[in-house]
């Protein structure tokens, strides 16, 4: 039960003060991770390996220590402040809501500059539906890696877990490309995501079809989600979409050219609203999760004492 209510406790440190505006932990690591792939970066999947481990595991081995040597109610205070500081569920609508505006407001200019914070993807060229499907993409994609994924480690493996979660998914984000200079350095950090990432992707793709348009989400699941690059954003994006009915994907603009990526989803465009109803569709899913927590943690609550 402690868990559910850690769960808990940092959904709603969340949603009061949104990620820490200052010394937010993972711009530290971010720091750190720089420093040392500069130090040990070699066109070497070894080299990727041991860089990932100096970066992740002393992170998650000093939690793990701290939590042992201290009471329990201050170790499930630490557990608290991990989590909160893993998940961006407030962050996401922080980002999405101002294009969500824009594009209410015809204000196609700004609504590409507040999509640019969002995604990598080029915004100067992309039109209003195209805007809008940036937006929901983003929200759909990251809806697992800094909510459900998070939740999903800290349920399994406590406050080390999110951890672990956390900093392998900031990893990828920053080793993972298929670059010359990450194809073998960064092949590891690609490689474990997609790992950390199989169960609570699946998991995020089922929350979604539950909190949408169920067999919409299901069909474009097992349709269109083969057909994406990533193993574990496939899933996501195609039950996300078809739980919405919207149409997603397509070709978008990466430096300067034209990718062609496959269609997600199915009926309308997307618009405004659509963004408006991804974030509605994540916070239905947080609420059906922490449901399933709270009740779980009472069950094995129940079955101890009995």
């Amino acid at each position: 039960m402690s868990t559910a209510l850690a769960m808990l406790a940092a959904l709603v440190l969340d949603r009061l003060l949104g990620e820490p505006r200052r010394a937010h932990p993972l711009v530290a690591f971010g720091r750190l991770a720089d420093w040392i792939e500069q130090c040990m970066h070699a066109d070497q999947r070894e080299r990727g390996v041991l860089a990932w481990m100096l970066a992740v595991l002393p992170c998650v081995l000093l939690i793990q220590a701290v939590q042992q040597c201290v009471p329990a109610w201050i170790a499930w205070c630490v557990a608290v402040i991990v989590l909160y500081s893993a998940i961006g569920l407030r962050s996401l609508g922080e980002h999405a809501r101002p294009v969500a505006n824009a594009l209410r407001n015809d204000d196609l200019d700004t609504a590409r500059a507040a999509v640019g914070r969002m995604v990598s993807r080029d915004t100067a060229s992309l039109n209003a539906h195209q805007v809008a499907a940036a937006a929901t993409e983003s929200v759909l994609e990251n809806g697992n890696d800094a909510v459900f994924g998070a939740l999903f480690w800290f349920a399994v493996l406590g406050a080390p877990g999110a951890v672990l979660y956390r900093l392998a998914n900031t990893l990828d984000a920053m080793w993972g490309y298929r670059t010359p200079r990450y194809e073998r350095f960064g092949w590891s950090a690609a490689r474990i995501d997609d790992v950390l990432n199989f169960l609570p992707a699946r998991l995020t793709a089922f929350t979604y079809a539950l909190c949408g348009h169920f067999e919409s989400a299901v069909r474009c699941w097992h349709a269109q989600a083969p057909q994406w690059d990533s193993p574990n954003a496939g899933p996501v994006m195609a039950a996300g979409a078809g739980a919405l009915r919207v149409k997603l994907g397509g070709a978008a603009p990466y430096h300067g050219v034209w990718e062609a990526r496959p269609e997600l989803g199915e009926g309308d465009p997307p618009d405004a609203d659509t963004v408006y109803r991804a974030l509605n569709l994540l916070q239905r899913g947080v609420a059906i999760w922490m449901a399933v927590a709270l009740l779980l943690g009472l069950a094995m609550q129940g079955g101890v004492h009995a």
